[in-house]
């Protein structure tokens, strides 16, 4: 099953799901967040709770996506308390990037190397066990979650906006502050890598941009290999077009491993809020010498998630000399 979310005319959200082709409203006037909820106290299931409500008429998904009435799949009625994080060097294949990115000149094997390896030693442990750390970061809250077909805004202090094309797990925390894991969806977890490339220790610095998600929730299990296309346009011409590899076939770690080292800090368990956590890609056009524009659109699609996640660059070059924020005393 596939859920959405469009803005009806008052603009609030209305809950869309589909098991093939066609997509219906569930008939609710709850978001998909309040839904989870209610689900939450009766001890429901989310596809059990959406069949038991029944559905509504048919509605186009592509036309609302053209009209950009478009959602996230799920929102936080408070974006302060929706979390955006991601790992990184969690892909087979995602080291060589990164080393290249930050290579020492004595040939040393980079810290990024360190840690891919790491990951593949012992990012998948038998039994139940935890694994190693992975590689983690802090995008931003729900105040920078941008809707599919939204632009992806790049501060005027950015020096590049560089897609990331990803699976992200989406989570609530139930009110016993249990981890519960609503779906899977298509991320696009938007980076400066310009900026990360200068020095690796300005990582941090360059994650905190907008991330886009959607337009689909993907409610289940996720399959272990997934294929999808990345493409960035340039007006009506693909300048960048790429296949990626997800799922944990792919994957150094598992995902069980990376969901236990987000939510084993209370911070990240408290009741009601949302998380969305992102996995990490092996494919950037940046690593393959692509200079973004303003303007440009990001593509992300993948067979089990339904319709492409599609968001517009708006970037503006580095120019004057960056202002400093004034702070002022009480």
């Amino acid at each position: 099953m596939l859920l959405s979310q469009y803005a009806r005319e008052d603009g609030t959200p209305q809950i869309v799901a589909r098991d093939g082709t066609e997509a219906y409203e569930v008939k609710t006037d709850l978001s998909l967040y309040a839904l989870a909820m209610e689900c939450l106290k009766k001890g429901q299931g989310l596809r059990d709770r959406i069949a038991s409500l029944g559905m509504n008429g048919a509605v186009d998904l592509d036309a609302l996506y053209v009209s950009h009435r478009l959602l996230p799949p799920v929102t936080h009625p408070d974006p302060a308390h929706l979390h955006l994080t991601g790992t990184g060097l969690t892909h087979l294949g995602s080291a060589s990037t990164r080393a290249e990115m930050h290579k020492k000149a004595t040939g040393d094997e980079t810290d990024s190397m360190k840690m891919f390896r790491m990951g593949v030693e012992g990012g998948k442990p038998a039994n139940g066990a935890a694994g190693v750390q992975p590689e983690w970061f802090y995008k931003g809250n729900g105040t920078v979650l941008a809707a599919p077909a939204g632009e992806l805004a790049s501060p005027e202090f950015a020096e590049d906006g560089g897609e990331e094309p990803e699976i992200a797990g989406i989570y609530l925390i139930a009110p016993d502050g249990t981890p519960v894991r609503l779906g899977w969806a298509l991320a696009n977890e938007f980076s400066d890598h310009v900026m990360e490339r200068r020095n690796y220790l300005y990582l941090a610095h360059s994650k905190l941009r907008p991330a886009s998600i959607g337009p689909e929730l993907l409610i289940g299990d996720l399959p272990d290999h997934v294929e999808g296309t990345s493409r960035v346009y340039r007006g009506n011409r693909v300048i960048f077009e790429k296949p990626f590899l997800s799922g944990e076939a792919n994957m150094s770690h598992s995902f069980a491993n990376l969901e236990h080292h987000h939510f084993k800090y209370p911070l990240f368990r408290q009741p009601g809020d949302l998380h969305v956590h992102m996995f990490g890609t092996a494919t950037l056009s940046f690593a393959d010498g692509v200079q973004t524009r303003d303007g440009d659109i990001f593509e992300i699609e993948a067979e089990p998630f339904g319709l492409p996640l599609r968001n517009t660059l708006a970037y503006t070059p580095l120019g004057a000399p960056e202002p400093r924020t004034e702070i002022r005393t009480l």
